[in-house]
């Protein structure tokens, strides 16, 4: 069973990649699709379990666009980050929330994710994610 993980005692490449877990979900409360794109491969496959089947690339950016609701702060917290040879990276972390459903209350949801990446030049470009929103959340089918 893993503990609470210190960023401050990881390694400068796993501090990395946790920056870069970080700079993705900066980058969703901006809503820019152009540098979210950029951000996933252009094979990404991801699978919020919440949904019966995995999504693409295009469907993982319009998930934080348009009707989606907006994030308007977050909380992230590392389990465990691991990088292989150099060029793989994995993360898995619990998220807290608050998100602004289109015309409707705020509130707060929680979750856990694993994320996977490959180093491409000096980028971790994230190639899957998988994860959901805990059952406990004020919206099981919101994501964040």
């Amino acid at each position: 069973m893993m503990s609470d993980l210190r960023v401050d005692d990881l390694s400068p490449e796993q501090q990395d990649l946790w920056k870069r877990v970080n700079d993705l979900w900066a980058l969703s409360v901006e809503r820019n699709a152009e540098k979210i794109r950029s951000t996933l491969h252009p094979r990404y496959m991801g699978w919020d379990m919440n949904s019966p089947v995995p999504h693409d690339r295009d469907t993982a950016v319009q998930s934080v666009l348009g009707d989606s609701p907006v994030v308007e702060d977050y909380q992230l917290r590392p389990l465990s980050i691991e990088v292989y040879d150099h060029v793989a990276g994995i993360v898995h972390y619990t998220y807290s929330a608050t998100v602004a459903p289109k015309g409707a209350t705020s509130f707060r949801v929680t979750g856990k994710w694993t994320e996977i990446y490959l180093k491409q030049g000096d980028q971790w470009v994230m190639i899957g994610v998988s994860g959901r929103p805990d059952h406990s959340s004020d919206a099981s089918d919101a994501s964040a």
